[in-house]
């Protein structure tokens, strides 16, 4: 790097032409930017600076605005202007002449043109429309610069919206002869899949044409949309493992051009990519794994060079090794290449050693204690990054035996630390561990909140407190132990109001509120007036806010019993009641009225409320019948403030669609306003702040360099290191030397005299508590272990499941984490490779189950697909045969769902000889979700089950759910599911918990995953009525989609093809034209206006839900696909 920094501070002086050297640069010492730039230089004081550049922009804004000005001088002006926008100066005029520029006159003045529309304009620019023709035309021409503008332009600024207008140029560019213009295609379009994944599902096919160019520069380019798709669906390309292993291999054996090598090393970030995605394809498979192992080898094999890009690819070697299946060989030689990075004396080798120490010890614990001591060693480094890895590392090592241990080192870290980012990350982790592995002592974990609550002050997320206070109001398994806790809260807190509550941080003191307006009165010795003359001490302090009042308010008006402080309520009451802050005043009020009159108070606030499970109506279905009379009476529908505030920036913004699709079929006679796209790029120009609040601050800061030592030079920084540091160049040996090999490495740093004995025994001592219960620890994850040790906090079920009932984890379920609900890509391209080893045997039947009539063949097709990935998703599995397997479950449907059609039925979980299937019934009104519990033992089980999910509202339709199974029988259970925000496919999580006749009771989870077309029920509307709708809808999105062709009629066909597939209903099909609605149950409509253009099907759609037209638009897709 310093090299790099060396030859600019070099060669700046020849491309400005500051020198007299003949042929040094184009850019003449007398042209009007090098003065500028000098005389910038030469200025001393910012007033200055400011008042040169004001003079500056009005000389450009006036030469810009003249028609006389020629292109050239306008490149010039707009070179000069980007130097202004670089110093925080707002040149917001010259944006529409970067824009002219860039759509006319040669190819570097149209490169300066596009260079300064990226500089300038953002994403969401309003200017960026008049940019798309222009964009659109370089596309088409056959100049390359000009393809390779518009390509960079492209993958750089263009919004969601402008994707379907240049998409098909984009994707015509993947075949072009030349390199440099198909590597830019595939970045833009990664750009796209960032954007808006949906919208370029089409063409994965042409992605892996990419992956396979001979160009090693396209191929590298496809690698960054491959890195993105496998972390969202590593099953979907499993079977491209042996290409990428195949890529490394070349690789690494040095057979890419040499123009690709860095520092002798062949394509290093190349290979650091490859790694990444073949850690991501390997985890927790082992047949694909094991076509890793032989890479991984060469590739830890060959990275021995002596410098900083082999050790990043050292690193990322580790980090893949204990990814993937483990292999014992390779888990020896990484375990020493981490070693020998934590044994460096380098601190860039010993952060990397730390942080990839960080990353493993979670699969090999081991690891840890081979470096207890230099792990000691480096919590009392001087390098702050250095001591915040090694609290990471303490903090993945953390169990209830060293937790005492660790939270001591974290907050003494944390009363020394400056940075308010790892302090915000250190107040979390203190608190999560203190809530984890508290041990069985009030007063350690009070005084370790205490102490976190103090030192992160106002930092910390406000998620923190409100976790603490949750856990004081719910309690814990044992209500002598809540009671005692919730006591000794209250102990503390009074007696840190009666010190100095004045240096207490803000949300400190609200806990402090809470805590004594709910919990005070277990305090029986004391009167309430001696807590309200407390609690009156937070609002006489100079600094609390007006919330921490409002906080000191509502806990006074809990308090307030007795007639003994009523003087003290009365003189805060006026105060308070008069306020200028609403939220005060309304609190003052409260305290005013529930004082005077006890049984409204008791009533409105009685007391051990917080112990009370609440019902939340997140819906506010209470105020139903207002809002049906207010909408009646003429009054408009509400708005978010989102959607307010794009309505006003697009009131102006032209249309991107032309006429014939600006409205739907039908509505062209009505008299309707116009109404844009809300997709349009709202007016925001991303401006500079203004150049005048810099006026106040106007310094006679010196800008000149006499006397100032240089510090940088070829060899990095040049200042006199001190004893006590480590230099932080990196001139050691490959740390794939073995490990006696690490005290030849160069010490530059003076040696400090060595430990004595009662140094060695107090830091042997330290490991010793910091390190217990790691020994005999396996491989499992330390977060997530059972602990041996008893803990002290142990939350209650928020559901029926109590903790007697629920027992311990069934050891034999395997429970693989569920794979990501938002996922857009769901086996377009790949169909997952399913080991049949570990999967339970599925039914025979593959798809789904008719009682009568037809089933849609939208779920016939999804099952057909994959049974377990678009029905139901099993996700507990068990060594056991499913043993009800035979058994007709069918028979067992409510009668109410006799007549509905119903998905296949799937397997969920087993333990022991309890099976749990499930399917979901097709209603008009609803979609149900029927599982069967079946108990093939000779004696009753008792059982709970809990079921929730992000996506979806599950309520039990029972009115009193099965809690007992009976031998060799089967019951149901019933749940009506309503989505709550729109996904492509749905996933519904469970527990249930078994207690069988041995008295051991057993848990095991389960998922089950639903399309989103489950939930669409046809909406049958007039035209007048869709015309009404569509105008009204906020959210919308375009896309191009496959036309049937073959046909007699296309656009018939194809809209049939979605009515029968996606339960939708056509309104009316003109010409080339055709309108369909459908609804979201329940009640969330969504409209669908279609146009036969080009060969190709334009599809634009519109609802008053967010994310419904985008997930619609990809089963679209899908349907026509799979037709």
């Amino acid at each position: 790097m310093s090299d790099v920094v060396e030859k600019t501070l070099t060669a700046l002086p020849s491309l400005l032409s500051l020198d007299s050297q003949p042929g040094a640069a184009k850019l003449s010492s007398t042209s009007k930017l090098g003065s500028f730039i000098r005389g910038i230089t030469e200025l001393t004081s910012k007033h200055e600076e400011e008042k040169l550049i004001q003079q500056e922009l009005a000389a450009i804004k006036d030469q810009a605005s003249s028609p006389n000005t020629s292109m050239r001088q306008m490149k010039e002006l707009m070179v000069r202007a980007i130097y202004c926008e670089m110093l925080g100066y707002e040149a917001s005029f010259c944006y529409i002449h970067a824009i002219k520029l860039a759509q006319q006159g040669t190819a570097l003045e149209k490169r300066v043109g596009y260079l300064s529309v990226a500089l300038f304009l953002n994403e969401s620019h309003e200017l960026l429309l008049l940019l798309v023709n222009t964009v659109l035309k370089d596309l088409q021409s056959t100049n390359l610069i000009e393809v390779c503008m518009a390509l960079t332009i492209v993958s750089q600024l263009f919004p969601k919206d402008m994707i379907p207008a240049i998409l098909p140029l984009v994707e015509e560019k993947l075949t072009h002869p030349k390199e440099i213009i198909r590597r830019k295609a595939v970045l833009a379009l990664y750009k796209f899949y960032l954007t808006a994944p949906n919208q370029v599902q089409h063409i994965h096919n042409k992605f892996r044409k990419a992956l396979c160019d001979k160009d090693p520069g396209v191929m590298t380019a496809s690698l960054h949309i491959y890195l993105q798709m496998i972390k969202e669906n590593p099953e979907g390309y499993k079977d491209l493992t042996g290409s990428f292993v195949t890529i490394l291999k070349q690789v690494v054996a040095g057979k890419l051009p040499m123009d690709y090598n860095y520092h002798s090393v062949p394509a290093p970030w190349l290979q650091i990519q490859l790694l990444r995605i073949l850690s991501l394809l390997g985890k927790n498979d082992e047949s694909t794994s094991g076509i890793m192992y032989e890479v991984l080898d060469e590739s830890l094999r060959r990275a021995e060079m002596n410098h900083n890009i082999t050790y990043a690819i050292l690193y990322e070697c580790v980090k893949c090794v204990y990814t993937i299946h483990p292999k014992a060989e390779l888990l020896e030689k990484a375990a020493k290449c981490i070693g020998n990075f934590v044994l460096s004396p380098k601190i860039n080798l010993k952060y990397i050693g730390l942080k990839a120490l960080t990353y493993v010890v979670q699969q090999d614990p081991q690891l840890a204690l081979q470096h207890q001591m230099t792990i000691i060693e480096c919590l009392d480094h001087s390098d702050l990054i250095i001591k915040r890895e090694t609290l990471e590392l303490l903090f993945r090592i953390t169990n209830a035996q060293n937790v005492t241990v660790i939270v001591e080192k974290m907050l003494e870290f944390l009363r020394t630390c400056q940075d308010d980012y790892t302090t915000m990350d250190l107040v979390g982790k203190v608190a999560e561990v203190a809530e984890k592995y508290a041990p069985n002592d009030n007063k350690w974990f009070i005084d370790t909140m205490n102490t976190m609550f103090s030192l992160g002050g106002d930092l910390m997320q406000p998620d923190i407190p409100n976790n603490f206070l949750k856990l004081l109001s719910e309690g814990f398994d044992s209500g002598e132990g809540d009671r005692k806790l919730r006591r000794f809260a209250v102990d503390s807190y009074v007696s840190l109001l009666q010190g100095e509550p004045g240096n207490l941080p803000q949300r400190f003191l609200q806990v402090i509120s809470w805590v004594l307006g709910e919990y005070s009165h277990l305090r029986t010795d004391l009167e309430p007036a001696t807590i309200l003359n407390l609690l009156a001490k937070l609002l006489d302090l100079k600094h609390a806010n007006s919330e921490t009042k409002s906080w000191a308010l509502m806990a006074m008006t809990k308090v307030c019993e007795s007639e003994a402080g009523m003087a003290v309520l009365q003189g805060i009451c006026e105060m308070h009641c008069s306020s200028m802050d609403t939220v005060l005043r309304q609190r003052a009020q409260e305290l005013q009225n529930l004082s005077l009159h006890a049984e409204l108070r008791a009533k409105v606030l009685p007391q051990d409320i917080s112990m009370e499970p609440l019902e939340v109506d997140s819906s506010l279905s209470f105020l139903d019948e207002f809002v049906s009379e207010a909408l009646a009476a003429g009054a408009a529908p509400y708005k978010a403030h989102h959607q307010r505030q794009e309505e006003l920036a697009q009131e102006k913004v032209l249309s991107l669609e032309p006429y014939s699709l600006s409205l739907p079929i039908g509505m062209s006679s009505c008299s309707f306003p116009d109404r844009q796209s809300p997709t349009l790029p709202s007016v925001s120009s991303g401006l500079s702040g203004d150049s005048t609040d810099f006026s106040h601050k106007a310094s006679a800061t010196t800008l000149k360099l006499d006397k100032v030592k240089r510090v940088w030079g070829r060899e990095g920084y040049l200042a006199k290191k001190e004893p006590a540091e480590e230099p932080a160049l990196i001139e050691a040996h490959s740390p794939v030397h073995s490990a006696d090999q690490v005290g030849e490495f160069s010490i530059s740093q003076s040696q400090t005299s060595p430990p004595t004995v009662a140094a060695k025994q107090e830091k042997q001592q330290l490991a010793s508590s910091l390190f217990v219960g790691l020994g005999s620890q396996t491989s499992e994850s330390l977060m997530g272990k059972s602990e041996l040790t008893p803990q002290m906090f142990r939350r209650k079920d928020k559901g029926q499941v109590s903790s007697l009932e629920v027992g311990k984890q069934t050891p034999n379920s395997v429970i693989p984490p569920p794979n990501s609900v938002d996922n857009l890509l769901c086996s377009i391209l790949l169909d997952s490779n399913t080991d049949p080893e570990t999967s339970l045997p599925a039914p025979k039947q593959n798809g789904i189950a008719l009682l009568e009539g037809g089933q849609p063949e939208s779920d016939m097709k999804t099952l057909e697909t994959s049974p377990t990935r678009d029905s139901g998703r099993m996700a507990a599995e068990t060594e056991e045969p499913v043993r009800t397997k035979d058994i007709c479950l069918a028979s067992y449907l409510p009668a109410d769902c006799i007549g509905a059609t119903h998905s296949e039925i799937t397997p969920l979980c087993s333990s022991q000889s309890v099976d749990l299937f499930a399917c979901h019934v097709h209603k008009e009104d609803c979609l149900v979700l029927v599982v069967f519990i079946s108990n093939s033992s000779a004696t009753r089980v008792r059982l709970l089950a809990q079921l929730d999910s992000e996506e979806v509202e599950v309520s039990c339709i029972c009115e009193s759910p099965v809690e007992e199974v009976r031998s060799h029988y089967v019951e149901v259970w019933q749940y009506s599911l309503t989505v709550k925000r729109p996904s492509v496919h749905l996933v519904v999580s469970g527990l249930v918990s078994f207690h069988m006749a041995t008295g051991t009771p057993h848990t095991a989870k389960f998922s089950y995953k639903l399309p989103l077309i489950s939930f669409i029920r046809p909406l049958t509307l007039s035209t007048e009525e869709y015309g009404t709708m569509w105008l009204a809808f906020s959210h919308d999105t375009k896309q191009n989609l496959t036309l049937i062709t073959g046909v007699q009629d296309p656009l018939r066909a194809t809209l049939n093809v979605l009515e029968r597939k996606l339960h939708l209903h056509v309104v009316e099909i003109i010409g080339m034209e055709g309108i369909v609605a459908c609804q979201l149950l329940q009640d969330q409509p969504c409209l669908m206006h279609c146009r036969v253009h080009a060969g190709t099907l334009a599809v634009w759609l519109r609802s008053t839900v967010p994310d419904l037209p985008d997930c619609l638009l990809y089963h679209c897709q899908r349907a026509l696909q799979e037709h």
